[in-house]
């Protein structure tokens, strides 16, 4: 299943010039994140098919509160749990999700209109105060979430007109506005939940509490976790009795368990493995047109590579056709930049750092490392990010680099990353929203160190300055300008070696139906169900 790239961007392009002022329709599609969309029309005698689905992934989730956690795993769960104002749909169009309707009032005025039939799962009502303690919490220095970057500098204030009507008001002209409120950070939590937190007496990320077809049953760490569908649900609700996540990180024993009928969906499938799953009549192949980043990353603020000659030469070594072709199966598309095509912002003339290790061997002699030195590269858990490890591994020994593999567990890679203990590691990044904002923000400005997506520690203050322009423009031209500067800088930078946008590969039991993957990189799961 492949989505049309062109018709993405054009979908894209609408949203950012951001003349849309209302919200009209139900949405037919999925929910938040995992846009499966409700609406009125889609009432709840819609009857359930039933059973538990159960889901193979190669990470566990980190936590469940979806401001206090920013990785895939979590989020594909977390999204079954909580629900945001709007959504984007499977061509990336926004539809209202918890919010009815919207309307600009002026340049930097925005006004929501809320569902007034929904409460939590603890009873607690959902309405414009729920709102506001919610994007309150996020920004909250104290809290100190790694997500709140989304929101920080053009989200000034979040004020209740009444009960079921919410106003943002935005320090400028942001253009993303719509986009970044239906990514995952701007999922609502009950605010009695909040409260409880605060007082010591629960913890969100293991307990939590939203408006989302599904409700958290139990989370054995590093085994399992098991949701049950919300009886209570506002919407149409979820086909399936419950979800079952089990935590398999060999990409062989996921297979298995798929090919004898244990699990029904196995997320993801390595590319070395696409022929085995299209040849069994046991399984099936899901291909998804992704946001995605795959990349290698330094810590640019480490000797040697706080030298830019040196992460040129690195660059330059790396033969990304190889990885693309050898480990990747040739699946997904090689990257130019950190962008994908499909991403507002994108620019399709952008020259990349060729291979090149003759040269590269020159820059580093010029860097004063003539023979070399020795270096680790960090990886997760995962078999593909492993395989692409041996590789870069075997190409810089050519130009003297002596590179020591270390394969970590997914929440200890993450939270060291984050803390800047690495020298080179492995890692991808979706550009969730679809806008360039997102995909450049995070990973690029020096605010965003660490934890919010930054984790090559890179720092230019003419990038920084251009991010804060583009973000601030409304015209989608001078945008578009802006980002082809960023993009230049990034490149002659080399920060980072962007290997390969790639194609999201779902392992599926012929009993599944209704499944669809998002170009944000989650699971679509509630009108899923099994045709046993």
């Amino acid at each position: 299943m492949k989505f049309n790239r062109k018709w993405l961007w054009l979908a894209v392009l609408v949203l950012t010039v951001g003349t849309v002022l209302a919200a009209c329709g139900g949405g037919e599609e999925p929910a938040p994140e995992d846009t499966e969309g409700q609406g009125e029309e889609q009432a709840a005698e819609t009857p359930a098919a039933g059973g538990d689905l159960k889901i193979a992934m190669n990470s566990d989730a980190v936590s469940l509160d979806p401001h206090g956690s920013n990785d895939v795993p979590s989020s594909n769960v977390a999204n079954n749990i909580y629900e945001t104002l709007v959504y984007q749909d499977e061509n990336l169009e926004i539809q209202p999700l918890l919010a009815e309707s919207w309307e600009q009032i002026d340049d930097t005025t925005w006004h929501f209109k809320l569902r007034e039939d929904v409460t939590f799962t603890d009873g607690t009502p959902f309405n414009a105060e729920a709102v506001k303690v919610n994007l309150e919490r996020i920004l909250d220095p104290e809290f100190g979430s790694q997500r709140a970057f989304i929101f920080e500098g053009w989200l000034e204030e979040v004020n209740v007109v009444d009960e079921y009507t919410v106003e943002f008001k935005t320090a400028y002209p942001f253009s993303p506005i719509l986009a970044h409120l239906a990514h995952s950070a701007g999922q609502m939590i009950s605010p009695a939940a909040i409260e409880a937190e605060r007082n010591g007496e629960t913890n969100i990320g293991t307990n939590p509490v939203g408006t989302g077809p599904f409700v958290l049953e139990r989370w054995e760490a590093g085994q399992e976790i098991v949701l049950t569908r919300n009886e209570n649900y506002w919407g149409e609700p979820a086909k399936v009795d419950s979800i079952t996540f089990i935590v398999v990180g060999e990409d062989a024993t996921r297979l298995a368990m798929l090919e004898t009928g244990d699990v029904h969906i196995v997320e993801p499938v390595a590319p070395s493995d696409v022929a085995r799953v299209e040849s069994s009549p046991n399984m099936e192949l899901g291909r998804f047109d992704s946001l995605s980043l795959s990349y290698i990353s330094f810590n640019t603020q480490k000797e040697p590579f706080n030298d830019v000659r040196v992460r040129q030469a690195i660059s330059m070594a790396i033969n990304k056709e190889e990885i693309i072709d050898g480990i990747l199966e040739g699946t997904g598309i090689p990257a130019k930049g950190p962008l994908a095509p499909n991403v507002f912002g994108y620019y399709d003339g952008l020259e990349q750092i060729e291979y090149n290790p003759e040269r590269a061997k020159e820059l580093l002699a010029e860097a004063g490392y003539p023979d070399g030195f020795s270096t680790t590269i960090w990886t997760n858990d995962n078999q593909t990010r492993m395989d692409m490890a041996e590789v870069v591994q075997a190409q810089l020994k050519e130009i003297g680099i002596d590179v020591e593999i270390q394969v970590m567990e997914w929440g200890a890679y993450l939270e060291q990353t984050a803390q800047g203990e690495h020298d080179m590691f492995i890692l991808g990044w979706v550009t969730v929203t679809a806008d360039a904002d997102y995909g450049l923000y995070a990973l690029f400005h020096s605010k965003n160190h660490g934890e919010p997506g930054n984790r090559s520690f890179y720092s230019n203050p003419e990038v920084d300055e251009l991010l804060d322009a583009a973000r601030q423009e409304s015209d989608p031209d001078v945008r578009l300008d802006l980002y082809r500067q960023v993009q230049e800088y990034l490149v002659e930078e080399a920060p980072m070696i962007y290997i390969n946008h790639s194609e999201y590969l779902i392992g599926l039991s012929p009993k599944v139906e209704g499944y669809w993957h998002h170009p944000n990189g989650l699971m679509q799961l509630r009108n899923v169900t099994i045709n046993d």
